[in-house]
């Protein structure tokens, strides 16, 4: 049986989070000085959900319950029935609860450190842009944005406003998965060959945002696609240097008649691996395959909220089950309390690669060419 010894975890997860490093004390929304976590011993960053829908309401605020570092502070929708749902619910005070007109009243609240933007793709840059130019850290699924040009957009004001942004890459603090990050990154069935990253789903409701372009930005490629785009990423630990696609027929054209149903990509990496993956709004399939020179592994399911399965060519994966939302709320805000600056893997700067790579994919797809992403 392969399994981390903890050893090795500890030293990879110290190796992953290497860009850590300090920075000077963070303040909060009226300058004063945030102490760090070893200051003030229990203090919790309190969070504020903007947008109300599925992953709000069944992942995320459960998930606020159980974490050490930060906790549910204050939401933000258009529909005061969720609204009063929400306060009774989760005993948020009325003064902590906006709209999306009165937002940027939320300079004012010292109760509110960060903003976790949970709305639909197209909407991200502004609410990004409006929660650091009111004195936020910033939280923002993923993907980060449609174009790169807004993902610039949304680092830049971060920037301008000294607060940091972290991108919803849950699955980095995610034990199974940080295992196969080591696994292929550290060579341990020696240099990776070939990776199989897919990650796919039978969508339902027609008329969700999701089926709209001027809100989604695409179909499936943009929604659960990037996971396998990050999958290959991670396992390999480089970026891919050129990228073919291709779009399949659509099998349902007034239900995908805004968007690509399923789309198949293959990367070439400087080491010389490649990898294929497929992603689809009609099909299951949830699975990260590595094939190395001397061995495998795998999770499979892979991306989904848990738990996770992996096993290797030398026996199964055994890593401890966690809340996959709580991790990673946890991760980031006891780094902002810290007063340390987020590693690399899960900042904007990490969410603009992906975008960039969503692009390409889509630019290989309709071209039927190869697209050299090389600079």
């Amino acid at each position: 049986m392969t399994n981390l010894t903890t050893q090795s975890r500890r030293r990879f997860l110290m190796n992953a989070g290497a860009s850590a490093l300090a920075i000077p004390t963070l303040t909060d929304a009226l300058g004063r000085p945030i102490q760090s976590d070893s200051a003030q011993p229990g203090r919790k960053l309190g969070i504020a959900l903007v947008g109300l829908g599925y992953y709000s309401k069944n992942l995320l605020a459960p998930a606020l319950q159980q974490t050490t570092n930060c906790r549910l502070a204050g939401i933000v929708t258009g529909t005061p029935a969720k609204a009063e749902e929400w306060m009774k619910k989760y005993d948020i005070p009325k003064g902590n609860v906006y709209d999306y007109k009165n937002f940027d009243r939320i300079i004012d609240n010292k109760d509110i450190d960060v903003v976790y933007v949970v709305l639909p793709n197209s909407m991200h840059r502004e609410f990004v842009v409006r929660a650091a130019q009111a004195g936020k850290h910033v939280i923002c699924e993923k993907p980060m944005a449609i174009t790169p040009a807004d993902c610039q957009a949304m680092i830049d004001a971060c920037k301008k406003a000294d607060r940091q942004l972290a991108i919803g890459y849950r699955l980095h603090y995610e034990p199974f998965t940080q295992e196969v990050m080591r696994l292929g990154q550290q060579k341990v069935f020696g240099p990776v060959r070939f990776v199989e990253a897919s990650d796919a789903f039978k969508i339902g409701d027609p008329t969700q945002w999701r089926l709209k372009k001027s809100m989604a930005g695409g179909g499936a490629l943009m929604d659960v696609g990037i996971y396998a785009i990050q999958g290959a990423r991670y396992v390999t630990g480089e970026e891919p240097i050129s990228v073919t696609a291709q779009f399949s027929p659509k099998t349902d054209p007034q239900k995908f008649k805004d968007v690509e149903e399923t789309l198949f990509w293959q990367f070439q990496f400087p080491s010389g691996a490649v990898s294929n993956s497929t992603t689809s709004y009609t099909a299951g399939v949830e699975r990260l395959y590595a094939s190395c020179q001397d061995g495998w592994f795998e999770l499979s399911p892979a991306f989904g909220y848990g738990p996770l399965k992996g096993r290797t060519s030398k026996g199964p994966i055994e890593m401890p089950v966690v809340n996959h939302q709580a991790a990673h709320m946890d991760g980031v805000c006891k780094d902002l309390l810290a007063g340390n600056k987020l590693p690399n893997h899960v900042t904007g700067e990490e969410g603009l690669r992906d975008v960039k790579l969503l692009q390409a994919i889509y630019r290989a797809a309709e071209t039927g060419r190869k697209i050299d992403l090389k600079g």
